[in-house]
């Protein structure tokens, strides 16, 4: 799915817009044992409530593409008679109206979630009629697309808050609250089955997780009988450690900043190009075409090259996003450490002076000490 088609569902969740009927729910203690299921309808909810309930549940379709909602792929023989998506397809066929089919998926995720305290498992079932769009945009609801039919499901903290002093408007005093438990934004989350191409994917899901360094990828193994891929901190920190190791000597401040630079420049081209359907996707030959150009010589692009495909495969792309911080680029040494935005970061240079190491900062504006503007002379 694209950012596009993820934010065309994510509009869904209004109570004008939806056609979720109920969502189903499983309250699970700090032990892992079920504290209470409910199936509530949507129609017999406040609008406040009903508004609170599709807020939680459109957040497990929130976050950076690739970063925290990741692609799940199924394989033709999965589609065709694996267990784990004919249990999706159960669940979704039925609407979440087959108790027996409910309570197995909510057993089978119990098994798999080590959620230190308790939580809440959502599932809610949608089916909307897409419309179509011309390829200018143009929307026409009296020309459909089809139905697409979908699952949601959210897993959320539920946590304790703390007794404070609240104001009691018809007693115009302030007493005690006493501590309660609030449901958290959720942690892991999916969509099944995928929206590609503004229509039904049975072939893919969308796996939701808030935590870029922890996807949970046991839970993922349970639902989808699937590995997640690498989870983006990890990537990240594999990258550097290629780059640094393969490149050893040559690895100077010029040659990280525009590797930066080129992977910033792809996130910006994207997010300029209201035509594109796919987010980037770097290969190990872009990178290497990045170190030529800096003069990083054959020997060290070829070991960055061979690294890059024992680490992440040798056709793997990765998204740009994954990989650098496009707001800053830190400097960092063992006492200092330096962040500067992208676009300054030639202002920066690194020298040796009477044998010592330096980082020089050109400073063209002012410059202030703990918030006292100093004068350089």
């Amino acid at each position: 799915m694209n950012e596009k088609e993820v934010s065309e569902i994510r509009r869904r969740f209004r109570p004008d817009k939806t056609n979720i009927t109920h969502i189903r729910g499983c309250y699970v203690n700090e032990l892992g044992e079920i504290v209470s299921e409910f199936d509530q309808s949507l129609a017999m909810m406040t609008q406040e409530e009903a508004e609170t309930f599709l807020a939680i549940l459109k957040r497990a379709l929130s976050g950076a593409l690739g970063r925290n909602l990741i692609d799940i792929s199924f394989a033709t023989r999965q589609v065709a008679e694996g267990e784990s998506h004919r249990r999706l397809m159960d669940l979704r066929g039925s609407g979440l109206r087959d108790d027996g089919a409910v309570r197995a998926f909510f057993q089978l995720a119990i098994q798999t979630l080590a959620m230190e305290g308790n939580y809440l498992i959502l599932l809610a079932h949608d089916t909307y009629d897409v419309p179509w769009r011309s390829g200018d945009g143009v929307r026409q609801d009296d020309a459909g697309d089809g139905v697409y039919s979908y699952l949601l499901c959210a897993v959320c903290p539920v946590k304790p808050t703390k007794p404070a002093l609240s104001y009691y408007a018809p007693q115009n005093q302030f007493r005690t609250r006493a501590a309660d438990w609030l449901v958290a934004p959720p942690e892991l989350g999916f969509l099944f089955p995928a929206f590609n191409n503004r229509s039904t994917d049975l072939y893919h899901a969308l796996y939701y997780t808030r935590d870029a360094a922890g996807s949970r990828p046991e839970f993922a193994q349970a639902i989808f009988a699937q590995e997640l891929p690498m989870p983006a901190e990890v990537q990240k920190e594999s990258f550097r450690d290629i780059l640094g190791e393969a490149l050893a000597e040559e690895c100077r401040y010029e040659v990280v900043q525009t590797v930066h630079d080129s992977l910033c420049g792809m996130i910006e081209d994207y997010k300029a190009d209201r035509e594109a359907d796919e987010p980037p996707a770097i290969s190990r030959e872009d990178v290497r075409r990045v170190l030529r150009s800096c003069g990083v010589p054959e020997e060290h692009a070829d070991r960055f090259e061979e690294a890059y495909g024992q680490v992440f495969g040798e056709d793997a792309g990765l998204s740009p996003g994954n990989l650098v911080d496009p707001k800053q680029l830190e400097v960092r040494t063992p006492d200092v450490t330096i962040r500067v935005s992208p676009a300054c970061g030639d202002r920066l240079e690194t020298r040796v002076i009477d044998g010592r190491k330096y980082i020089l900062i050109r400073a063209d504006g002012g410059v202030e000490v703990n918030g006292v503007p100093i004068h350089i002379g």
